[in-house]
C-alpha cells in the first residue's frame, strides 16, 4: 500500500512540475538541460564510478556506492563555477564562494556514509553476539 501511495505522489509531482516546465518561455531549453543531466549520469559517472571501483579491486554496494554517485553527481553540477576563469566583472553574478562550499558538501556526504557504514558495522557486531 505504501508503495502504491508514494508512486501516486511521484506521479503527481512529475505532473505539476511537467505543468511548470511548460509554462516557461522556451522549455526546451531547460528539458534539454535535464536530459543532459540524466545522460550523464547514466552514461559517464555511473559507469565511471564502477570501472574505478573494479580497477581497484573494491565491491562497492549500496551506501558507499551511491555517495560516490552524489559526489561525482555535485562535482559535474559545480565544475562551471568551480573553473571559471578569475573572477567576474559583477560581483552578484556569482557571490558565493563555491569552492568552499563544494569542499563542505563532499565533507557532508562523506561523514554521512561513514556514519551510517558505521553504525550499520556496530549493529551487526552486536547482533552476532546475541
Amino acid at each position: 500500500m505504501v508503495r502504491y501511495v508514494v508512486g501516486g505522489c511521484g506521479i503527481g509531482l512529475m505532473v505539476f512540475g511537467g505543468a511548470l516546465l511548460l509554462q516557461q518561455p522556451e522549455p526546451w531549453r531547460i528539458g534539454m538541460w535535464l536530459a543532459g543531466g540524466v545522460l550523464v549520469h547514466d552514461g559517464l559517472i555511473a559507469p565511471l564510478i564502477i570501472a574505478l571501483a573494479a580497477a581497484a579491486g573494491l565491491r562497492l554496494r549500496g551506501v558507499p556506492r551511491a555517495a560516490l554517485v552524489v559526489a561525482a553527481s555535485v562535482t559535474v553540477i559545480a565544475l562551471p563555477p568551480l573553473l571559471r576563469p578569475g573572477g567576474v566583472a559583477n560581483a552578484t553574478v556569482l557571490p558565493l564562494d563555491y569552492l568552499r562550499n563544494w569542499l563542505l558538501a563532499m565533507a557532508a556526504v562523506a561523514a554521512i556514509t561513514v556514519a551510517y557504514v558505521g553504525v550499520r558495522a556496530c549493529l551487526r557486531r552486536a547482533a552476532r553476539r546475541r
